[in-house]
């Protein structure tokens, strides 16, 4: 079976740690010494909760479900929201990156401009190389030079092969990517695309069309539609994760610039409203700082 990676995250603690005390440290210490869950003392909750960008509506769905009941204590709610965060976590699904041995794999990244998209590809491809895959790089954000141009240095850097075709229709060089793919014997296609949501309509059109082309040329070989999200935008990542999937059918999440951030519990929230399952995280500049992510070990890493 293809192992993905092999590295663990060994600074998890570290990277989580302004999460870690937005998410369950500001909420703990102002509950768990209290006698009872008075009202006063639920509200409060409810507002950290929502501040540390956990959404309002699965904040109110914790707090309600504490309201009424005996069961759980205020000494108790540390071990409360980490056995119910982790139960959202795996409830939206495998955080396997998916892969088939022997055939075309076929990864769609998708995000919004600025996210780290373009670096994460990159990232993913050395990944890959080092596996021991053959991987293409498919740059189909063609209106942004900058993109390609990085895209370019990236592939480089990762001893990946590219294909890029200035101002073309990002359709046709996904469909010339998967033609060289499919007559040259690569393992992996990793495409690139625009993300410019200030016309929401363009964009999702020509995401379709990306989609509509690996549909026909190669229907099999889909393994992700993944969605880049930057950790410091908080719940704004959850309205681009919204507008992505009436595009594109998302099947996962990654998870940049997760080291310093404090709203970094986006990823339950994502879980939470869309069922999207976290796969990627990334934590620096490095090739390697692109890590698996293990829905277990983030929890863990957050209430220590």
């Amino acid at each position: 079976m293809f192992k993905f990676f092999s590295d663990k995250f060994n600074n998890l603690r570290q990277a989580v740690s302004n999460t870690a005390q937005a998410l369950v440290g500001n909420v703990v210490s102002a509950v768990e010494k209290e006698e009872e869950f008075s009202e006063f003392v639920l509200e409060d909750m409810e507002d950290l909760l929502i501040s540390a960008d956990l959404g309002v509506g699965y904040a109110a769905e914790l707090v309600d479900n504490l309201r009424n009941q005996s069961k759980v204590k205020p000494s108790e709610v540390k071990n409360y929201l980490k056995n119910e965060f982790l139960k959202t976590l795996n409830n939206a699904g495998d955080n396997t990156i998916h892969y088939s041995e022997g055939k075309l794999n076929i990864y769609f990244i998708t995000g919004v401009n600025g996210v780290g998209k373009t670096t994460l590809i990159g990232k993913l491809a050395y990944k890959f190389k080092n596996q021991g895959k053959k991987v293409l790089i498919a740059a189909a954000d063609t209106f942004r030079a900058a993109a390609e141009e990085q895209l370019d240095i990236w592939s480089k850097r990762a001893g990946a092969e590219i294909v890029r075709r200035d101002k073309a229709d990002p359709a046709s060089v996904v469909y010339e990517s998967i033609e060289k793919a499919q007559n040259q014997g690569f393992d992996v296609i990793l495409v690139d695309t625009a993300g410019r949501l200030q016309n929401k309509f363009n964009l999702m059109e020509e995401l379709k069309k990306i989609k509509s082309v690996i549909d026909k040329k190669a229907p099999e070989s889909l393994r992700e539609c993944m969605l880049v999200l930057d950790a410091n935008t908080g719940q704004n990542g959850l309205q681009q994760a919204k507008v992505f999937t009436e595009a594109v059918n998302l099947t996962s999440v990654a998870l940049t610039k997760l080291d310093g951030s404090a709203k970094g519990a986006i990823v339950i929230a994502v879980a939470k409203e869309l069922k999207l399952p976290v796969k990627l995280i990334g934590v620096g500049e490095k090739m390697e700082d692109l890590k698996t992510f293990d829905a277990n070990e983030f929890i863990e890493a957050l209430f220590e």
